[in-house]
Formats: structure tokens, sequence, C-alpha cells
């Protein structure tokens, strides 16, 4: 019996993205950003890492510094990846009241950084009274509005749009605009 000749199979080695969260929501959101950005696939792995600054982060700088972080923590703990991306969401009080956001940071093999905010949405006075009195958003979010482990899901971007934008969407979007200085390496 004459079987067929093998071909040649070298497989794909797809990059390795680490995410510094175990959270759901942040390693699916990283995988939608990178496949969408590069156009291929990429193995997107979570681990528990710290971001060294407080439980509810208050304004950029903080929350931008706990991004970082976790992504300098992820890459510690798992030095062998292509990324590390730290997601650190924080709140900011201004004249229209209190907002929430995320800062992306993301490290690449080479060593070059990038990051990116998200966009910015307000919250309801009750929430952010809760949170002025040490809660942290998601806590907050869970009392209110009677959920359970809301920021593993839809998070308050979810609850307070009825589901129009969710957490890992909203995560996306920064991360594919922290990828930009990686997918235009000639002009960065």
């Amino acid at each position: 019996m004459n079987l067929p000749k093998r071909q040649n199979f070298q497989p794909t080695e797809k990059p390795l993205v680490i995410v510094g969260s175990k959270n759901p929501v942040k390693i699916y959101s990283a995988e939608d950003a990178f496949t969408l950005a590069f156009n291929k696939g990429f193995h997107i792995n979570g681990v528990s890492s710290y971001s060294d600054v407080s439980a509810q982060p208050k304004g950029d700088e903080e929350t931008r510094l706990g991004a970082k972080n976790r992504a300098l923590s992820a890459q510690r703990i798992f030095p062998e990846g292509d990324f590390w991306v730290g997601i650190e969401g924080g709140v900011a009080t201004d004249e229209l009241g209190m907002n929430a956001f995320a800062w992306i940071y993301i490290i690449n093999s080479e060593g070059k950084s990038s990051q990116a905010k998200t966009a910015i949405f307000y919250l309801p006075k009750a929430i952010a009274e809760l949170i002025d009195s040490g809660m942290e958003l998601g806590h907050a979010d869970d009392q209110f509005f009677d959920q359970e482990n809301s920021k593993q899901r839809g998070g308050s971007v979810g609850i307070l749009t009825k589901g129009a934008l969710d957490r890992r969407s909203y995560y996306a979007q920064a991360i594919v605009l922290a990828l930009i200085p990686f997918l235009n390496k000639n002009l960065f």
C-alpha cells in the first residue's frame, strides 16, 4: 500500500502576550486588540501581578503607574513573553464630577514601551460617594446596582451604558491605541 508522502509541516509560532491580571475581561480585551491590530493570532496568558498603587487609583499619574507596574510585574513573572500588558482602572474628579478611565501600558521583548488611556465617563454621584468613602469602583457598582463581581463582566461602563459598551471593548480600543508604536516601528 502506498501512503501519500507527508509534507513538511512547520507550525506557525504565535507570539505570546502576557497580561498582568487574571481578570478574564482584561485577558479577552488584550486578545481582541492584538488580533485586530496585527491581523493574526496570539497566545494570551494572564498572570497575577501587582500594581503597587492604591486599590482604587486616583488621577492619571497613579493609574498610569499602576498599569506600568502591572506590565513590569508580568514581565518578571513570565519573562518568555513577546509583549506584556498592564491595565489599571482609575478615577479622577474635576469640575463636572468623578470620572472613570483606565491606562494601558505595554512592553515588548525589545524593551520598547507604550501607553494609552481609555475615554473617560462620568459616574453617578452615589457611586462617587461610595468611592470617596474608600470603596473600589467595582465594589461600589456591585453594592449600588445589586450586582456580583461586575468588574469581571461588563463593568461600570457596561452597567451605565446598559450594555451598549462593555469593559472588554472599552479596554480593547485603548490597547490598540497603545500598540500604535509597535505597528509603526519606522515612525517611533
